[in-house]
């Protein structure tokens, strides 16, 4: 089932939310509707339920205009951050509820139930009650409970939230398996750009009610179109530099380096002002544009280290290294940077 959002705007009173987007999304997609809070990726996904009534433009299911269409009469899934379980049901009923309040008849309810359970692997917690589950058996509930009617759109709010680290890498996996399976086209809603990055086909990054950028997990981190979205995409975050063009090289206290052609190409001026951002992976011991600094912070994960280097103008750079440790907190350094897979956006924040 295609999705398209048409010159969709919300507002609630005074207070523009969304204005005038435009989305598409394929059938069979999973897309992530990413961005920091308040940026109105809930409010998105709640128009596209029924939750939120559209302030103008229009919401389309296929061929079907649903934008006027309540939550009842549009054949959406919806999994919440709060796993929102009937405590006093066991599970088999909380997960037959919404097939009970279309009065399907008791076999075709066991019949759908056995199902969705055998998907999710929970044949055996059926009889149980939602207090006598783990959190991810929860939400695997809450997750069979908006498939079971086989829907279709699922819409899923921040659904790990509320999940520890590990079931939080288990669950991402399992609902990204269950997706592929069904082939139900789903959006999820997320300030995680991990959860965006490993779950989704593709990514609408936004911000401030607008859309940044839409493209594929490997797009966004390799090709941002602006400084807002090479900083939120990453982990460890990107690291910038301002500074200015001068014969051709960009130059900041501490660091001086010939810009590469390509943005030579690009007819940055004299004094022009631009910034410079470098990933962590790009700033290695033995790559050639040579970084002098000092060791100011050091996080060791086990097969990686993450260094901060502070240079003489102040700017922090990081580098994130596997193996062990190659040097020691206030040590100086004299390591190098890939110019040529570094960033450079100009003073409006654009990627040059």
């Amino acid at each position: 089932m295609e999705i398209r959002l048409e010159k969709f705007s919300k507002s609630f009173g005074p207070v523009k939310v969304i204005e005038d987007m435009d989305l598409t999304i394929g059938d069979c997609e999973m897309i992530a509707l990413l961005g920091p809070s308040g940026c109105g990726k809930t409010t998105t996904l709640y128009a596209v339920c029924g939750i939120h009534k559209v302030t103008s433009g229009r919401i389309w299911f296929g061929d079907k205009d649903v934008t006027a269409l309540p939550p009842q009469k549009k054949n959406v899934g919806v999994v919440f951050q709060s796993f929102a379980l009937y405590p006093h049901l066991t599970i088999y009923e909380n997960i037959a509820f919404p097939l009970r309040i279309r009065k399907e008849s008791n076999a075709d309810i066991k019949k759908k139930v056995d199902e969705v359970a055998g998907v999710l692997h929970m044949e055996t917690l059926l009889d149980r009650r939602p207090g006598q589950l783990s959190g991810g058996q929860q939400q695997r509930v809450a997750l069979a409970r908006a498939l079971v009617r086989k829907p279709d759109v699922l819409l899923m709010d921040e659904p790990l939230a509320n999940l520890d680290a590990g079931l939080r890498l288990e669950m991402r996996s399992e609902i990204r398996r269950i997706q592929r399976e069904t082939g139900c086209t789903s959006i999820l809603v997320t300030h995680d750009q991990v959860e965006a990055m490993s779950m989704c086909d593709r990514i609408a990054l936004m911000n401030d009610g607008k859309i940044q950028q839409i493209g594929s997990p490997n797009d966004m981190y390799h090709r941002p179109e602006n400084r807002f979205i090479a900083g939120f995409i990453g982990s460890p975050p990107i690291s910038f530099a301002d500074g200015k063009v001068e014969d051709g090289s960009f130059v900041t206290p501490g660091l001086r380096f010939e810009l590469p052609d390509r943005i030579k190409k690009a007819s940055v001026a004299a004094g022009q002002n631009i910034t410079v951002g470098v990933r962590p992976e790009y700033l290695q011991p033995d790559f050639a544009t040579p970084i002098e600094g000092e060791v100011t912070f050091i996080e060791s994960q086990g097969r990686e280290v993450l260094y901060d280097i502070t240079l003489a103008g102040g700017q922090v750079f990081r580098s994130i290294q596997t193996g062990e440790q190659v040097c020691k907190f206030g040590d100086r350094i004299r390591w190098g940077i890939d110019v040529n897979s570094a960033f450079f956006f100009d003073e409006k924040g654009d990627r040059i």
